[in-house]
């Protein structure tokens, strides 16, 4: 599955995989032979995480900055994958508004626990444009964050455009480019 990139996504209110399908066509748009496997962690195994060398990854953040149910249920799996060979890119799901002091804390630690297992993380995202007060998943400069930070609950109106300027980004930083 060389070529091929893992979509992986946790969902409980079908936000995230509908971020993650339009993830995937955006991909598709631009480079329409690149072949995007989506996988719902609810449903499939973690474990094939390290069968690609470019992933993507979904998680919102719950409540007081929490992990999606589904990436709670597998978390400390995750310590036993490498992703030493990987190169990684994440998206979060967040509220800005309600929840200003966990702004997509989850993003933030799916991040680290990537790095952690050797991966090499992409698709560094600029924090401007939102109205927090903190943040996990902030680069230590506090410039970015560590993804791409979405807001469907009070965004909802720049997804689009958010996921086609990230998409492009990261298919660079992955090095797969139109052919």
């Amino acid at each position: 599955m060389q070529n091929t990139i893992g979509l992986f996504y946790g969902s409980s209110t079908c936000y995230t995989e509908m971020a993650a399908e339009k993830i995937r066509d955006c991909i598709q748009s631009k480079i329409p032979e690149q072949k995007i496997d989506v996988h719902n962690i609810a449903n499939d195994c973690i474990q094939l995480l390290p069968q690609y060398q470019h992933l993507i990854l979904g998680i919102p953040t719950w409540d007081y900055g929490e992990l999606q149910e589904d990436w709670e249920t597998h978390w400390h799996r995750l310590d036993d994958i490498d992703l030493s060979h990987t190169k990684v890119a994440i998206f979060g799901l967040g509220d800005q508004i309600g929840y200003p002091q966990w702004f997509q804390d989850a993003l933030g630690y799916l991040w680290a626990k990537a790095v952690n297992q050797g991966a090499s993380a992409i698709g560094l995202w600029p924090n401007k444009g939102y109205e927090f007060e903190q943040s996990k998943a902030l680069t230590k400069d506090q410039k970015f964050f560590l993804g791409l930070a979405l807001d469907d609950e009070n965004q909802f109106d720049l997804t689009d455009q958010y996921i086609d300027q990230w998409c492009q980004q990261i298919l660079e930083e992955f090095g797969l480019t139109p052919s």
